[in-house]
């Protein structure tokens, strides 16, 4: 990979992880890894332009359906593609209509951009984790496969440690903080072949760990706020992002946003 390479362009394509929740910004909205990529990009390369297709809550079968063509259409230097987690998240999942459905994405992508970027996923360390640990395995296997076989990139952040820290992770305890965001940002801006400027792979302070009725009331907020509307909308059929367009839809000029 050559060091610092120019690009031009950035399309990225997927679910909340791209989005940019839990990154909170000071007017509601969600920053995230992409966006943040995308600042360091255009501070390098005038002109530079991005789209973030991303939405989050969709399946990569929605991902397949809504994202693909129009980020191929843009013909973007680099293209991000992260999807097929919220899928291994259900109570059952056909991994192989997963696998198909990444493939088939990933086939119609690579032709039409510069560079290609798949990722192994963070996971939050915990019993979810371990209770669904075995699907995102086999799913990461899969994207290393195609990564080999369409010539893409890979950016291996469930190999870090440090990001299955939990304080790395919002209170939603299914997205990543500010920080780890910008850790993410970091490890594609190296996958990129630029410069490093951190080691995002560096492991937290240590810190005392919470006493057991901090931990019991983090449990409980969890629970009400989070835990609970996802149980909803997984017995009504419903999606956090039904309705919902994406907050970047086309390839424009990157510039700053007010207030960071």
């Amino acid at each position: 990979m050559e060091i610092n390479a120019t690009y031009t362009s950035l399309v990225a394509v997927g679910d909340s992880f791209t989005e940019g929740m839990s990154d909170r910004k000071p007017d509601g909205s969600y920053r995230g890894w992409a966006d943040v990529l995308a600042g360091r990009l255009a501070a390098r390369t005038p002109g530079f332009r991005y789209a973030n297709l991303a939405v989050r809550g969709k399946l990569i079968g929605q991902i397949v359906d809504e994202q693909i063509d129009a980020a191929a259409a843009m013909k973007a230097d680099v293209v991000t593609l992260v999807g097929g987690l919220n899928d291994t998240l259900r109570p059952k999942c056909d991994m192989g209509r997963v696998r198909g459905l990444l493939g088939e994405a990933v086939e119609r992508l690579a032709p039409s951009c510069g560079r290609l970027v798949l990722m192994r996923s963070p996971g939050r360390n915990g019993p979810v984790m371990e209770r669904f640990r075995p699907r995102m395995e086999e799913l990461f296997a899969y994207v290393d496969e195609l990564a080999a076989r369409h010539g893409a990139l890979v950016v291996d952040l469930y190999g870090a440690p440090a990001l299955g820290d939990p304080r790395l992770w919002d209170v939603d305890r299914l997205h990543l903080t500010a920080d780890g965001h910008r850790r993410v940002a970091e490890a594609v801006w190296q996958t990129l072949g630029l410069a490093p400027e951190e080691d995002w792979r560096a492991p937290l302070p240590a810190a005392v760990p919470p006493g057991w009725a901090a931990r019991r009331a983090a449990d409980a907020r969890f629970a009400k706020e989070h835990l609970a509307p996802w149980i909803g909308r997984r017995l009504t059929g419903r999606s956090s992002g039904d309705g919902r367009a994406p907050k970047r839809p086309e390839l424009l000029p990157y510039e700053a946003p007010a207030g960071g």
